[in-house]
């Protein structure tokens, strides 16, 4: 069957344009990306590439054509191995004509997008465990590289690139053992130029691979920040759904132990604001696990972030099932009636160890952790609001344009009646984080600082 190709659209105000030249002639080869004419608006001359491949089979636009509006036919391309088949002659390309429809198909028409938009998406729930299955303790260190692990032998083309993850077995020890088992051409050493091997990651991704890169601190991502908001963020929406980047970056996120304003930044709410990225933020050593086996298998580019603080911490994972946990869906960690706490990552432990201080003094809080900060499921956020009628947010980063300003927004606007008291929020003070240890402690979130909160919310 013979594929129409199209006078496309160059720019989003273009409505028509001149055929200027053909670069290939009736009976060509054509593959995807070939150049195939040029084509003139009032701003420029440029390429036109295939984006189908067979045999350019009639020219149904002569070279020097003008007015030839968007999406007219131009040529006819025919797969190989097709017989050949009549097509019209060349001619002059008229506009055309918009399609009437009658009222019983537009009455038909609108129920059907009506349907549509009220059929409820599938529900994003934990996976299932078996009855009999064993858990077994783990760091979070150790859950990440059983999660890489486990997809690099499910699917050749996952790999491992970033600075000393090969020989030196990770800077956290993250991926000990991986180059044994999986050679240099899948746990690759890289020089330290972050935007190099981030670019070249990005770009292997475009052609099908699946890398999975690793920033030592993710302060170091802003050196490669064009290549992960620019380049696999933003691709899949420009090239039109042509061209997917499915790709994670990870590794250590937030504030460490005295290393500095440079080295202590949590980049939730960067990578959060930027549409066309995944932002995973877990706590325990199962999401760990399971939402990075869930990352790597998304066709998107996933921003990962783990806590250098963390890894060291032990927690029951589910052992010998496949353990993936959906992107998107929120956990509620301890279960309360007074006053809900938000958080994600190292922040969610802050808060259960505040919500049993809290029980002490009647206060029975909700603890719920994200997980994924974008897409943020504000569903069960809200869910716990109504019930607790009270709302604290907890993260490491600054306030202003923060995760938590983001759920206090939302509550605001989904729940406002259930609500008692304004949303409160905990979170780094609105300074660079200080290097002097008794600094740092007064500017970062604390056990104390999420009592004092809660409590206010409850006029306690």
């Amino acid at each position: 069957m013979a594929i129409e190709i199209l006078m496309p659209a160059l720019s989003p105000t273009m409505t028509e344009g001149k055929l200027a030249k053909w670069h290939k002639k009736e009976g060509d080869e054509v593959k995807a990306g070939d150049i195939i004419a040029e084509i003139e608006t009032d701003k420029a001359t440029m390429e036109f590439e295939a984006v189908d491949e067979g045999v350019l089979e009639k020219i149904l636009v002569a070279e020097g054509t003008e007015g030839v509006a968007v999406n007219t036919p131009i040529a006819s391309l025919r797969g190989e191995g097709e017989a050949a088949g009549a097509a019209p002659a060349p001619k002059k390309a008229e506009a055309p004509k918009a399609e009437e429809k009658k009222p019983a198909e537009e009455t038909k028409a609108v129920e059907s997008a009506v349907t549509a938009a009220k059929t409820p998406a599938p529900e994003l729930k934990d996976p299932a465990i078996p009855a009999g299955t064993e858990f077994v303790s783990m760091t979070v260190r150790e859950a990440i590289r059983e999660g890489m692990s486990e997809e690099m032998r499910r699917d050749e083309k996952v790999f491992l690139m970033g600075e000393e993850v090969a020989q030196y077995q990770g800077a956290y020890k993250i991926s000990q053992g991986m180059l044994d088992e999986f050679g240099p051409e899948r746990v690759i050493d890289t020089p330290i130029t972050e935007q190099g091997f981030a670019g070249l990651a990005v770009g292997a991704s475009f052609y099908g691979l699946k890398p999975i890169v690793e920033f030592m601190t993710f302060n170091f991502s802003m050196q490669a920040i064009d290549q992960i908001v620019n380049s696999a963020a933003k691709t899949l929406y420009m090239s039109g759904g042509q061209m997917g980047s499915s790709i994670v970056f990870r590794g250590p996120n937030g504030a460490a132990a005295r290393v500095g304003a440079q080295h202590s930044q949590d980049y939730a709410a960067w990578y959060g604001h930027v549409p066309g990225l995944k932002v995973l933020a877990p706590y325990d050593a199962a999401d760990a696990k399971g939402l990075l086996k869930a990352a790597i298998r998304d066709p998107n580019p996933v921003v990962f972030l783990e806590h250098e603080m963390l890894y060291g911490q032990e927690f029951d994972v589910p052992e010998g099932i496949d353990w993936v946990v959906p992107i998107g869906k929120a956990k509620v960690r301890r279960q309360g009636t007074d006053v809900t706490l938000v958080a994600y990552s190292r922040m969610v432990g802050f808060c259960l160890q505040a919500a049993e201080d809290l029980a002490k003094d009647g206060i029975e809080a909700e603890v719920v952790d994200l997980r994924t900060i974008r897409p943020m499921d504000i569903e069960t956020v809200v869910e716990s609001v109504k019930k607790t009628n009270r709302l604290v947010t907890v993260e490491e980063g600054w306030g202003p344009m923060g995760v938590g300003a983001e759920v206090a927004a939302k509550v605001t606007e989904l729940a406002f009646d259930y609500l008692d008291a304004p949303p409160a929020r905990v979170h780094q003070e609105d300074v660079p984080l200080p290097y002097a240890a008794n600094l740092e402690a007064l500017s970062m979130p604390s056990v104390e600082r999420i009592v004092k909160a809660a409590k206010a919310v409850s006029y306690k």
